[in-house]
């Protein structure tokens, strides 16, 4: 039996139970002590030993080869200690059942089980596991926080269904690879530069593929954006103009059922005010301040067209957000002075071209978010979720716009990077790069 921590009361102890299939550990105290408890400095976990109730007992979770897991021990059921897992039956576990039990486990941990035994190791990479896998219910959305320093990528995922933060190794990936395209259906896009040539490359963090997409006919540095079809299984990435460009190029579409990029119409003559785009409803969406509104292109019809509408008067910044549902967010900083400032998101109505405010970001959420009246911020979206990040901050700040919930998202050392980039990232096995 493990000991990985005492109490601070004398005649009281932590007695640990091991899983050696799922290598959980439950902590159980035979009383209660006075006071909070020591705290344990074992790499395996930590566990305090207060117990506010004798039903309730901690589960301690343990490190997932791979991934480091960055928080704390949480609540978790009571477990009777004197349940032994016979090893024979597990062992002769039918392999239908066993695909069935591991496609519902975090994806994150399954890092951890593939250290199990060799047969485990290799059912995580055959094909029959990952159809089971695309068949469960997804582990649901995560937010991504990636930055190099000196060359060395870092990268972290705050997983919203368990509130945990993951270290993700992204040490595969070429040196070029710096910029942060965005994530979709479970792949993660990047571009860069070497040299003169400029390279775009998917990839899929959880099994730790990756590839290098064809060079566009137009090769250099574009607006990108990925959209993924979990039905056929195929992605597409798009190119549009860059904001810093000083000529009208083709939009270039890659069609991974293809393995090429397809030449489309150029779009038409703009100022573009931000090198944001949205994509929803098979629709692409970028800001324009000449002409005034949005420019829009249907991938059904093939076809650029402006869309007049009007952003709200002292709109200082904008982003474009893409919601569920043929939904279309603009989120922007409103206001001259410090004093005056405030973030709101407005939604597109199509049939009025209108923006209609839909909510406000609260004073003491603006105050924690930016402190300074000029400091940046960003803002990315998944379905009806939005994410807002500022310089320096340390934290993020999630809003549910269905439930016009306003959350924190702390604890994550990439997040005070200067040079910081953050999607949403839903982690997938079954997720292809080809």
């Amino acid at each position: 039996m493990d000991c990985i921590g005492h109490s601070s009361e004398s005649g009281s102890g932590l007695c640990i139970v091991k899983s050696v299939e799922n290598d959980v550990r439950f902590c159980k105290q035979e009383s209660p002590p006075r006071g909070n408890g020591s705290r344990n400095t074992s790499p395996m976990g930590r566990v305090g030993s207060r117990n506010t109730s004798p039903s309730r007992q901690k589960v301690v979770k343990t490190k997932p080869r791979g991934l480091d897991e960055e928080t704390h021990a949480t609540f978790g059921k009571v477990v009777h200690a004197d349940v032994q897992m016979e090893d024979n039956i597990w062992a002769m576990l039918p392999e239908d059942s066993l695909h069935e039990i591991l496609a519902r486990v975090p994806p994150f941990l399954i890092f951890r089980l593939r250290s199990v035994c060799k047969r485990w190791n290799s059912l995580l990479q055959d094909s029959s596991f990952l159809k089971f896998h695309s068949s469960v219910p997804s582990h649901g959305p995560c937010v991504l926080s990636f930055c190099k320093s000196s060359l060395i990528p870092q990268c972290s995922v705050f997983s919203l269904p368990l509130k945990t933060w993951y270290r993700m190794p992204f040490t595969f990936l070429p040196q070029w690879a710096f910029w942060l395209v965005g994530s979709s259906g479970g792949l993660v896009c990047f571009s860069g530069c070497e040299g003169l040539a400029f390279y775009i490359l998917v990839c899929n963090p959880l099994t730790q593929t990756w590839r290098t997409l064809p060079s566009m006919h137009y090769n250099q540095h574009r607006q990108l954006i990925m959209v993924v079809d979990r039905f056929d299984r195929s992605f597409k990435v798009i190119a549009t103009n860059d904001i810093c460009s000083d000529k009208s190029l083709p939009t270039e579409i890659y069609d991974s059922k293809t393995d090429s990029w397809s030449l489309h119409p150029s779009m038409p003559a703009a100022n573009l005010c931000s090198s944001k785009m949205a994509y929803c409803d098979s629709r692409l969406y970028l800001e324009t301040l000449s002409p005034l509104g949005l420019m829009m292109y249907s991938l059904d019809i093939d076809r650029w067209e402006h869309i007049p509408a009007k952003f709200p008067r002292s709109l200082l910044d904008g982003y474009l957000v893409a919601g569920a549902q043929k939904r279309l967010f603009l989120v922007g900083r409103i206001g001259l002075y410090s004093t005056l400032q405030s973030i709101r998101i407005w939604e597109l109505d199509h049939a009025k071209i209108l923006w209609v405010e839909i909510s406000r970001m609260p004073p003491k959420y603006f105050r924690g978010l930016l402190r300074l009246s000029a400091e940046r911020f960003e803002c990315f979206g998944h379905d009806n979720l939005i994410c807002f990040t500022s310089w320096n901050q340390g934290k993020g700040l999630l809003f549910d716009v269905d439930k016009k919930i306003w959350s924190w998202i702390g604890g994550c050392a990439t997040f005070q990077a200067y040079n910081n980039q953050a999607c949403f990232y839903e982690p997938r096995f079954d997720a292809s790069i080809y």
